[in-house]
């Protein structure tokens, strides 16, 4: 699907874009920023198995907190997850796979893969918990590890306007995650 197709499409139309299974980024962080009607039309559209790659899942049963209390999220990759204690409730009975990541090599992995690098290496989380089986090498005395980069089958962004070559324009809304993932992958805008 290239760019321009995607500014014509209503919701509904765009959820043809996602299948089971499908990796999905989002922008916003928190419930600001967030593509709502994207979102509301994804949570109806009954698409499941789904990995949601965001900042965080919104909060219970509100912005992407919706797919996950319809069970439609097998899992996710992001950072902050204080909001939703539901998060930490389906992760802990199994239900999701939750994968944490720094904010700053979050984002990085975002720009990382739509630039076409496939990994890095980051002093960020060495030698913690978030660094367990990942490769390390030291660098001028600091250890650093290897970050792969993220890939997303689609994302799901909140834009004022866009245009056929990717250009967007916000108004009136946050860009936290919203301008990073257009880089990454096809992407629709609400």
């Amino acid at each position: 699907m290239n760019k321009s197709n995607a500014l014509r499409l209503s919701p509904d139309e765009a959820m043809k874009h996602i299948k089971d299974g499908s990796r999905i980024m989002v922008g916003g962080f928190g419930n600001v920023g967030n593509p709502f009607t994207l979102i509301d039309a994804l949570a109806h559209s009954g698409k499941k198995d789904l990995t949601i790659i965001s900042n965080d899942l919104g909060s219970p049963g509100i912005g992407l907190g919706q797919l996950l209390t319809n069970n439609q999220i097998k899992a996710c990759i992001g950072n902050y997850y204080n909001w939703n204690y539901d998060v930490a409730l389906a992760n802990n009975a199994g239900k999701i796979k939750v994968t944490l990541i720094p904010q700053g090599s979050f984002v990085e992995k975002i720009r990382a893969a739509g630039v076409g690098i496939p990994a890095f290496y980051t002093p960020t989380a060495a030698r913690t918990e978030l660094s367990k089986g990942k490769e390390e090498k030291v660098f001028n005395g600091t250890p650093c590890i290897l970050e792969e980069a993220i890939k997303a089958d689609v994302a799901l962004i909140k834009a004022h306007i866009a245009d056929e070559l990717g250009n967007l324009i916000y108004y009136k809304t946050a860009r936290n995650f919203n301008k990073p993932l257009w880089v990454n992958s096809p992407w629709l805008a609400t």
